[in-house]
């Protein structure tokens, strides 16, 4: 736990059966390929579908990833639920199986919750994982929680854990909120990496640790070569590549879009099953993908 996990994340996905219950023998493959591919594993993340998973469920794959020695030591798994026992007992599997870090949603049905409460949230779970190997990564997705991590919570949080909480995930979408971050708290060593692979370059150029990506899954060596390259004379238009594959793949919902094309490439149909309440892509919509992403040339190496 003394070294901190740097780089690209990818919130991996999650594959379903056909009677939706995961497949824990795609996952495992699908994360020891990540790891091929120089990506971490932000495994229960958004694009995981994770808050469509049970709490046994999430211990279950981390267990699988665990008896296919997937090292752990890559991992930053999804703990935040908006009950404090799930929470905690996630972070606890987490903490055990020597993970690097947990990325740490806040409770995010009540809406408009004062900041206090917010903050006694993450106090409850720090005190009753007591651990000294607890490292909590802030999970700030307001778009989709409508829960935002202000920056007047983290430093009430960095003040009275500062060796716990260790930095944050930035998904506002705004680079301007990644920027005051980067500004306000990466010098006090706080890790900042931004939510999107379109911000990776100029997180890089600002002092970030890296990114956690949806397209991480996807395009993991791409974006690695641009986090490892962010200070070549080429840089910009590494950067430019990396973001016309991501807007290709927004052409419709991310986590049908990325689990389709995983199922075209790898020649499984399986892989594009969702939970409800998401659906899969349209095959039309789908088959407009697939043209667009070999007209620009994009490859998944398997």
């Amino acid at each position: 736990m003394s070294q901190r996990i740097r780089g690209i994340l990818s919130p991996v996905v999650t594959p379903f059966n056909a009677d939706l219950s995961p497949d824990p023998k795609r996952f495992v493959e699908h994360c020891k390929w990540l790891i091929s591919q120089n990506a971490g594993l932000a495994i229960f993340g958004t694009n995981s579908e994770a808050n469509s998973l049970s709490v046994n469920e999430r211990k279950f794959l981390l267990e699988s990833l665990l008896l296919a020695n997937v090292d752990p030591a890559k991992m930053m798994p999804g703990t935040g639920c908006c009950s404090v026992t799930d929470t905690v007992e996630l972070t606890r599997h987490a903490v055990a199986a020597g993970c690097a870090g947990v990325l740490m949603l806040p409770p995010f049905f009540y809406k408009n919750v004062p900041e206090d409460g917010l903050f006694r949230f993450y106090s409850e779970v720090v005190q009753r994982v007591a651990s000294k190997d607890l490292r909590i990564y802030l999970y700030h997705i307001p778009p989709v929680s409508q829960t935002p991590i202000t920056a007047g919570l983290i430093e009430r949080l960095l003040k009275e854990y500062p060796d716990t909480i260790a930095g944050i995930k930035d998904s506002s979408g705004e680079w301007s909120n990644t920027e005051m971050l980067l500004k306000n708290f990466q010098p006090a060593g706080f890790d900042v990496f931004c939510g999107s692979d379109p911000f990776l370059l100029q997180t890089m150029r600002a002092g970030g640790a890296g990114c956690i990506t949806a397209t991480g899954n996807v395009n993991p060596a791409m974006i690695y070569d641009l986090y490892l390259n962010w200070q070549s004379a080429d840089a910009d238009a590494r950067q430019t590549r990396v973001t016309q594959i991501r807007r290709t793949f927004e052409m419709i919902p991310l986590i049908a879009s990325m689990k389709s094309v995983i199922g075209w490439k790898r020649k499984d149909p399986q892989w594009a099953e969702v939970r409800p309440p998401l659906v899969k892509a349209p095959k039309d919509k789908f088959e407009q993908l697939c043209a667009k992403l070999d007209e620009i040339g994009y490859q998944m190496p398997l």
